[in-house]
C-alpha cells in the first residue's frame, strides 16, 4: 500500500493541530484508551467533542502555551492509503522543526486562517516548501465557519495566495475551504459550502499520484549493512542490506560502488527474505553480487551508466540548528544516511531572509537562520542535488566534540 508523508504548516492558532486530530478523529484512526485520555486532559466544545489539538501537542509546554513546539509524527490508515503526518511549529523560533520535518516530505498543508489571509508566516513557510523542493502543496484555508462560510472570502485569500505561488514556482498547488473545529470539507463534504466542487482534503490526500514524489529514474541504493551469517547452513552468504532510496535495481543490473570505484552485477535482489526479479524505491531489500568485492555500510550501490556527483567540494543549503553560531572554518562530521565524511566549512556566499528571500552577506549563521555556504570534504563524496530527490543530496551536520547534530542541509 502507498504511504503519502505530509506537513502541515501555518501561523500560530491557524488550526494546524486541530486539521490533524480531526483527520484522526473523522476517519476512526484514534484508539479507546488514547480518546478516554484526550476527553479526561480536554476541554469540550459546543459539539460536545474532545480538543482535537490535544492529538498532537502532546507537551506539556504545548499545551500550557497553545502552540506546537517540536515535530509532531502520527500515522494513520485508509482502505486507500497509508499516511505519515508531520505537525510543524508555526512561530519563527522553531524554523529548524519545520525543516526537518519538511525535509521528506511529498506534499504540505499550509493553513491559511479565513480571518487573517495570507500573513508573513504564510509567505516563509510557503518560501521553505519552495527550497525544500517538496512537489504538492495544499492550501487549507481554514475557520471559514468564523465568516459565515463566505466564498468570496475563499476566493480573495486564494488570488492572493496565488500570486506568492507563481512568485516561487511552486508546483501542484490545490485549494479547499475547510473548516477544522466543525469538520468541514476535511473527510465529509460540508453541507455549508456548496459552492465548493472539490475533493474534500482527505479524498485528495489519498488520491494524489505519487509518482512525481518518487525518482524512479536514478537508481541509488545506500548500504546499511552487510549482511554474512558465517554458518553451517549458510557458509557463504554475503548480502547488502538497506533501503532503495530512488530508482529500479534488477538481477543483471551493472553496478558501481562508491566511494572506492569497484564494479560488478547484481546477482540476486532479495525482499522480505524471498528472491524478486526487481526491487524499487522505497522498499528495503538485500543485493547480492556476482563478484566478491569489497563493500562496506556507508557505500552507494548504483547502476555503472548513471553515477552521481563524487567530489569533495560542494554547496550547500543550510539551515543552522544549534545556539552556537556557525563560522567559516567550523570543521565537522557530515553524515549522509549511513555514509560519513569530515568536512570544513570554507565559505559562506550568502544568508537568507526566509521571509523575504532576500540574500546579504554574513560572517556567521546563527540559530534557525538559512544560508548557502561552500563545503569541502576530506574526500570524495558521491551526491546528487537535492532537486532528484534521490536522499543522496540531504545532510546533516555533527558536531565533533559533542556529536549533537548543529545542522541540516540539502546538496545544490
Amino acid at each position: 500500500m502507498d504511504i503519502l508523508r505530509f506537513i502541515t504548516a501555518g501561523s500560530v492558532d491557524d488550526g494546524k493541530s486541530t486539521l490533524i486530530g480531526r483527520l484522526l478523529y473523522d476517519s476512526k484512526s484514534i484508539l479507546a484508551d488514547q480518546l478516554e485520555s484526550i476527553e479526561r486532559a480536554s476541554r469540550f466544545n459546543h459539539d460536545g467533542l474532545p480538543d482535537l489539538a490535544l492529538f498532537t501537542d502532546g507537551l506539556r509546554a504545548e499545551r500550557e502555551q497553545g502552540i506546537t513546539i517540536d515535530v509532531a509524527y502520527k500515522y494513520f490508515s485508509t482502505p486507500r492509503r497509508k499516511f505519515i503526518i508531520a505537525d510543524a511549529p508555526g512561530h519563527i523560533q522553531y524554523t529548524r522543526n519545520m525543516v526537518t520535518g519538511a525535509s521528506n516530505a511529498a506534499l504540505i498543508i499550509i493553513l491559511i486562517d479565513a480571518r487573517n489571509g495570507v500573513v508573513e508566516q504564510t509567505r516563509r513557510h510557503s518560501i521553505i516548501a519552495s527550497l525544500l523542493n517538496i512537489p504538492n502543496v495544499v492550501v487549507a484555508i481554514n475557520k471559514l465557519d468564523l465568516t459565515g462560510y463566505d466564498q468570496k472570502v475563499f476566493d480573495h485569500i486564494k488570488d492572493d495566495y496565488d500570486t506568492v505561488a507563481q512568485r516561487l514556482d511552486l508546483k501542484n498547488v490545490t485549494y479547499i475551504p475547510i473548516s477544522a473545529l466543525k469538520g468541514d470539507n476535511i473527510v465529509e463534504r460540508s453541507a455549508q459550502m456548496n459552492w465548493y466542487t472539490g475533493p474534500t482534503l482527505l479524498e485528495h490526500l489519498e488520491t494524489i499520484p505519487l509518482k512525481d514524489t518518487l525518482n524512479l529514474e536514478h537508481a541509488r541504493f545506500p548500504v546499511q549493512y552487510v549482511i554474512r551469517p558465517q554458518t553451517a547452513a549458510y557458509p557463504d552468504y554475503r548480502g547488502y542490506a538497506g533501503k532503495i532510496t530512488a530508482g529500479i535495481y534488477k538481477e543483471g543490473d551493472e553496478i558501481i560502488v562508491l566511494p572506492s570505484g569497484r564494479t560488478s552485477r547484481i546477482k540476486t535482489v532479495e525482499h522480505n527474505g524471498k528472491p524478486v526479479s526487481e526491487a524499487f524505491v522505497p522498499q528495503s531489500v538485500v543485493l547480492h553480487l556476482e563478484d566478491d568485492i569489497d563493500v562496506s555500510r556507508g557505500d552507494l550501490i548504483v547502476k555503472r551508466e548513471d553515477q552521481p556527483l563524487n567530489e569533495d567540494r560542494f554547496d550547500v543549503l543550510l539551515c543552522w540548528m544549534d545556539e552556537k553560531p556557525l563560522v567559516p572554518g567550523g570543521r565537522y562530521t557530515l553524515q549522509c544516511n549511513s555514509a560519513t565524511v569530515r568536512g570544513i566549512v570554507k565559505e559562506i556566499r550568502y544568508k537568507l531572509d526566509v521571509n523575504t528571500l532576500e540574500q546579504s552577506t554574513a560572517d556567521t549563521v546563527g540559530l534557525n537562520e538559512i544560508a548557502y555556504v561552500h563545503i569541502k570534504a576530506a574526500a570524495p563524496f558521491p551526491h546528487d542535488t537535492h532537486e532528484k530527490r534521490t536522499s543522496v543530496g540531504e545532510l546533516i551536520f555533527i558536531d565533533e566534540t559533542s556529536y549533537a547534530t548543529v545542522g541540516a542541509g540539502l546538496i545544490s
